[in-house]
């Protein structure tokens, strides 16, 4: 699998377990779906990072993500609810 499409399915996992759970995955889960080594899911969530412009931020000095835009993964002031239910944060 080439780097950008390899990236793109992280994009996509990642997006659908916040859009599922309200909350972003691990490392560890990265490296379970694609079917990597965990040490190669974190250097993948790191290349995602690294993408100009992308928004993707780390908690500093971790490998936890605080925000993948739109949303947060800490909590903030911008609620986001849908049929009533709220378990997201917005940037």
């Amino acid at each position: 699998m080439n780097e950008t499409s390899q990236l793109d399915k992280v994009f996509h996992f990642i997006i659908k377990r916040m859009i599922k759970t309200g909350r972003s995955p691990f490392y560890t889960e990265i490296a379970k779906d694609l079917a990597v080594s965990v040490e190669d899911g974190r250097k993948i969530l790191h290349d995602l990072v690294k993408i100009p412009g992308g928004g993707v931020t780390l908690l500093p000095h971790t490998d936890y993500i605080a925000s993948f835009p739109p949303f947060s993964n800490l909590p903030t002031q911008y609620f986001v609810s849908v049929a009533g239910q709220q378990k997201w944060y917005a940037q």
